[in-house]
């Protein structure tokens, strides 16, 4: 008995895990699969005759249009992503294969629920340019944005500050107290930089228990010492409770400016690390500055 594929293909359709949709010249949707519930939370007589763009992501709206004439235009897309908001008010990535068919009048859509994926891959964008264990900015991407800080500054003739920051005696809170605990420590005095510095400045995690901070379009150097000051006060301030027995290390700061110290990258990088190691040295030195 030969197989009737007509009654079949209905059947098949709504056995997909991914979703169908057929949606008119006027983005109505004329159909959609079952699977949709699972993509969207909307059971598929709650989402046929209404317009498709009214659940897409707003920040995605203009592109997924340009999208959508290109498809009217014959132009098919299988590699197209976008985002959705489901019923819960939730955010869904999809991944789409569409294409418009002149017999029916409508273009066809099958969606594919990429959420998993998109986050792993902004996951692996951040941890390119981040430390992991800080989320601060990393060397690369320190290297990168001071760079280019120092391009804006030689084209406006502005200045700028770098400092060179390393904690004192850091290994001993490991020794004694755990590696977990020290990394406590690193997330907090992260932290605490960070709420010294405005949205324009850049901290960065550069070593193990070395940090840089990149202060853009700083006028004078009584205004980069009044903040250095600010940073060695932040970090002065004891640990909390949370934290037991542990004390807050000291640190050691050193600071270049541009241009006075250097033009280039290297040259204010090794400047802020050598004054870094003789403020440290001058902390180690009888009657030396606790403030090193």
């Amino acid at each position: 008995m030969p197989v009737d594929l007509q009654a079949l293909y209905p059947k098949l359709i709504h056995l997909m895990l991914d979703t169908v949709f057929v949606v008119d010249a006027d983005n109505r949707i004329a159909f959609v699969s079952d699977a949709c519930e699972s993509l969207l939370g909307y059971r598929a007589a709650e989402l046929t005759g209404t317009l498709i763009t009214d659940y897409m992501h707003p920040d995605d709206l203009a592109a997924t249009r340009e999208s959508i004439v290109r498809v009217m235009n014959g132009q098919p897309h299988f590699d197209f992503r976008n985002r959705y908001i489901r019923k819960d008010g939730s955010v869904v990535y999809i991944l789409w294969a569409a294409f418009w068919s002149e017999e029916v009048g409508a273009r066809i859509g099958v969606a594919r629920d990429v959420t998993a994926l998109a986050h792993a891959e902004e996951e692996l964008r951040f941890l390119a340019h981040h430390d992991p264990l800080t989320k601060l900015t990393n060397r690369a991407l320190f290297r990168d944005r001071l760079e280019t800080a120092l391009r804006g500054a030689h084209r406006h003739t502005s200045t700028l500050a770098l400092l060179f920051l390393d904690i004192n005696d850091f290994k001993a809170i490991n020794d004694t107290h755990g590696h977990t605990a020290g990394d406590q420590v690193l997330c907090e005095i992260a932290r605490r930089l960070k709420a010294c510095v405005r949205e324009t400045d850049t901290v960065a995690r550069v070593g193990g228990d070395e940090f840089t901070v990149l202060l853009s379009d700083v006028d004078t150097p009584q205004a980069v010492a009044e903040k250095v000051a600010q940073i060695l006060a932040a970090l002065g301030e004891p640990l909390g409770a949370e934290f037991g027995a542990l004390r807050m290390p000291s640190c050691s700061i050193g600071v270049a400016c541009y241009p006075a110290d250097g033009e280039d990258a290297d040259a204010l990088l090794g400047h802020a690390d050598g004054h870094m190691y003789r403020v440290k040295r001058a902390r180690q030195a009888p009657g030396g500055s606790p403030l090193g």
